[in-house]
């Protein structure tokens, strides 16, 4: 989680949200995200995402069996999505998401058993950091609003 944590860091020096995921197989990470959605412009360019996408690009394939993804936030419907489709069967995330998580917030796509794949979840690792780094930001965004408003 340490290194989902500082995927997240380089996220928010970059001006976006610091979310960071990365997936592992066996000792070795072989994806690694942190959101840009801003600077790329693309909706679906979350921290799992461009993991997954390396991940796959490493393995070449889109089963990314006995892998473990680290994210420092709860996974949207989307990222929980492309979870199941890659055959992720561990997920360990820091921090829910009471707006939007899909392991247990909003939904729980995790033990759907609808799907055609579980997901094991473990959570609460490096709870307290990876929270304060996104209440932090959240912090100074809406202080940076309101020191433009009283400018205008």
């Amino acid at each position: 989680m340490e290194m989902a944590l500082e995927e997240a860091r380089r996220a928010e020096n970059q001006g976006e949200v610091p979310i960071g995921a990365i997936i592992v197989l066996g000792e070795r990470v072989i994806g690694r995200g942190g959101n840009l959605r801003e600077i790329s412009k693309d909706p679906t360019s979350h921290a799992e995402m461009l993991a997954i996408r390396e991940a796959a690009a490493a393995l070449g394939s889109w089963r990314l069996l006995d892998t473990t993804l680290y994210v420092t936030l709860e996974p949207c419907v989307m990222c929980m999505g492309a979870i199941i489709l890659a055959r992720i069967p561990r997920l360990v995330f820091a921090c829910r998401d009471p707006r939007a998580g899909a392991v247990g917030s909003i939904y729980d796509f995790s033990r759907d058993e609808r799907f055609n794949h579980r997901v094991a979840v473990s959570e609460g690792i490096l709870e307290q950091e990876c929270s304060a780094l996104l209440s932090g930001f959240f912090r100074r965004l809406r202080e940076e609003k309101r020191n433009l408003k009283r400018q205008d």
